[in-house]
């Protein structure tokens, strides 16, 4: 992070990215001397409301606003190369149409007040990346059909009463989560609660955007468990409480991991899980910049086709098991993955939807997903030959057919 006093002074002269936060109640005029350069500008966590003309911040790609004081939404109409944009965590109101520059490919709008798009949001075209989760939002514009690059769409924590026909048509969407709306189909199977003082909390394990997760001792169930807490705070895939539902409903499946209980009361919301041991480890890692909706991987990993086949027999065993259910995973990921060896367990329930497991397309929309993931696997074989490796990149080109109804079921698939 820099300061501001280096900004003024110079000293900054020639960066591609900078990154301000010092309660800026108005945009330092000092970062268009950086417009030859300057590629990322972070100014979240200010008190910003509004913006001048940043067009002529030429070769600006990635602009970030998060957690400021926006309630309408600045125009980067001239922004020519802009292509992720996010206001996360403002107080959006107002989305004029035509202000943003159709290269877009990822915007983030969680956790605002917006009640509506523009109509003009089906003219980002190049648009694969959209969190929208925690508005209020009511309808879906009929022109976001246009928008047939989308990939990954955040619908949680919203006012809608249905999700549109189109929207589950559209060719490459692949991790789709609408819970918390009144659309959203709840359910919940019967889970043993226990209180807390019946636990003895050690170290913690881990932190993601809904919670934390510590290792226990369980009197209870006189064992060694995973505690994971909830923030109770709106995420990028919706509401902490959702999740929680979502993970007592998804019932018992080899390859996903065992809830045990629940955390007795609603002082603390907190599930008991079955404690992974440290032998496994994430198949993959988040998605960057670069990749946008695609999942990273540790530099050198390489994976044996025999590997790949077993983690995507296990991972469409879970998800068919899911899906039965009427719960839709909508985060189908590799850095969702643990593994070992020979076993591997699909975890993080963050964007998980409920539906009424008759509605197939849902399935079909994770079933590109999992294309998507055997894809990724793939590219990390050196040995791009024999049977299997034919038979997966088979699959792989079923579950990514752009025409979605062709797309196979999960207990459909073939390996």
């Amino acid at each position: 992070m820099q300061t501001l006093a280096q900004l003024r002074s110079g000293e900054l002269k020639g960066v591609t990215q900078l990154t301000l936060c010092e309660d800026l109640t108005s945009f330092p005029e000092e970062i268009f001397d950086l417009s030859n350069t300057l590629e990322i500008l972070d100014l979240s966590h200010n008190l910003l409301s509004e913006l001048p003309d940043l067009s002529r911040l030429t070769r600006l790609r990635i602009a970030f606003f998060s957690y400021n004081r926006f309630v309408k939404l600045p125009s980067f109409i001239g922004c020519n190369n802009l292509t992720m944009l996010g206001f996360k965590g403002n107080q959006l109101e107002i989305f004029d149409e035509n202000i943003l520059p159709h290269g877009i490919n990822w915007l983030i709008l969680t956790d605002n007040r917006l009640v509506n798009l523009p109509r003009s949001i089906g003219k980002l075209t190049r648009l694969q990346k959209f969190p929208l989760s925690g508005n209020q939002i009511e309808k879906l514009p009929e022109e976001m059909a246009a928008c047939r690059n989308l990939e990954l769409l955040r619908l949680s924590a919203n006012r809608l009463e249905a999700i549109p026909s189109w929207l589950l048509e559209l060719p490459k969407l692949s991790w789709l989560a609408f819970s918390g709306n009144p659309c959203n189909k709840t359910q919940k199977f019967p889970l043993q609660e226990i209180a807390y003082d019946n636990l003895e909390i050690k170290e913690k394990l881990g932190s993601g955007a809904s919670g934390d997760i510590y290792k226990a001792y369980s009197h209870v169930h006189e064992e060694e468990v995973a505690l994971k807490l909830f923030k109770g705070a709106i995420t990028s895939d919706g509401y902490a409480h959702d999740e929680m539902n979502a993970c007592m409903s998804a019932g018992e499946h080899p390859n996903l991991i065992k809830v045990l209980a629940k955390i007795e009361g609603d002082e603390r919301l907190g599930l008991l899980l079955e404690y992974i041991p440290e032998i496994y480890r994430n198949l993959g890692l988040p998605p960057d910049f670069e990749t946008c909706t695609r999942d990273t991987f540790k530099k050198g990993s390489i994976l044996s086709v025999e590997m790949i086949l077993a983690i995507a027999k296990s991972i469409a065993s879970a998800s068919a098991h899911l899906h039965e259910r009427g719960v839709m995973h909508g985060d189908l990921y590799a850095h969702n993955i643990l593994i070992s060896d020979d076993h591997c367990y699909l975890g993080d329930f963050g964007a998980a939807s409920f539906y009424e497991p008759y509605q197939k397309r849902f399935e079909k929309i994770e079933a590109r997903a999992f294309g998507c993931l055997i894809e990724d696997m793939l590219s990390l074989c050196p040995m791009k030959e024999g049977e299997a490796y034919v038979r997966l990149e088979q699959l792989r080109e079923q579950c990514m057919n752009e025409a979605v109804e062709e797309r196979p079921l999960f207990r459909e698939m073939e390996f």
